[in-house]
């Protein structure tokens, strides 16, 4: 029971944040280093805190929403 909580749970959710990590922290290399974001400019350096962020709000809400779905 637990092992398969594991593979509808965890693992799609490992799965989603660290393929989609390595194409949304790629995109964000691309997009820095061909000078779309300067972080050197204060309103640039608000969006790259923004996406990054939203990232990681996402991440801790989707783990949050399952741990409270699968142990409370």
């Amino acid at each position: 029971m637990i092992l398969q909580s594991f593979f509808q749970s965890w693992l799609p959710f490992i799965y989603l944040y660290v393929v989609g990590g390595i194409f949304f922290f790629s995109g964000m290399y691309i997009i820095i280093k061909s000078g779309s974001l300067n972080p050197q400019k204060k309103h640039h350096k608000f969006w790259i805190k923004t996406l990054l962020g939203g990232y990681f709000f996402f991440l801790f809400l989707h783990a949050f929403l399952i741990i409270s779905t699968l142990y409370l």
